[in-house]
């Protein structure tokens, strides 16, 4: 079972086409790595309204091959006046996921005291799992590093899989 994916990248400077995204790339190409299928990507402005019209697009609109199961940000996450991902993405989801943000700061902090200033948060809209990471590609793939060995039960559990209350992941099930 496949892992249906969307990468939004949210950068006033790279919307604009003033610097690359390279943490949107860089965490497409871990999500491959996973077998996983990136079905959408996209670049915007640190604008709340946009980007939660982006997720809530996302996550509502039935897709070719299906809904999305799992969307990433990345950037937005800081203390900076514009960083609202958070904000855009608590008006969006319908259930909050405290544990995986707080899974991701922890393991940050082993390797950065600034880890204390991500705001970043998880939650649930409908079927569809959105995570918040760091804008920085070093920061943005380690966080996902820390929670890609929960994601395939978690996804189990959302599309009501009759074996998810086994506790099982798809990489256990390969075993």
């Amino acid at each position: 079972m496949s892992i249906r994916t969307a990468v939004l990248t949210v950068s006033d400077r790279a919307s604009r086409g003033e610097r690359p995204d390279v943490a949107g790339p860089a965490l497409v190409e871990l999500i491959t790595e996973q077998g996983w299928v990136v079905v959408e990507t996209a670049v915007v402005p640190d604008e709340r309204l946009v980007i939660e019209r982006t997720l809530t697009g996302w996550c509502d609109r039935v897709q070719p091959g299906g809904r999305l199961d799992l969307i990433l940000t990345t950037g937005g996450t800081g203390f900076a006046p514009r960083d609202v991902t958070p904000e855009a993405t608590m008006a969006v989801i319908q259930r909050i996921a405290p544990g995986i943000a707080e899974a991701m700061r922890m393991e940050s902090l082993k390797i950065t005291p600034h880890a204390m200033l991500s705001r970043g948060v998880a939650g649930i809209r409908g079927r569809t799992l959105i995570v918040n990471l760091p804008g920085s590609p070093k920061a943005a793939v380690e966080n996902l590093q820390v929670v890609l060995p929960v994601i395939p039960h978690a996804i189990e559990l959302l599309r009501e899989t009759s074996t998810a209350e086994e506790g099982h992941s798809f990489k256990d099930k390969a075993q």
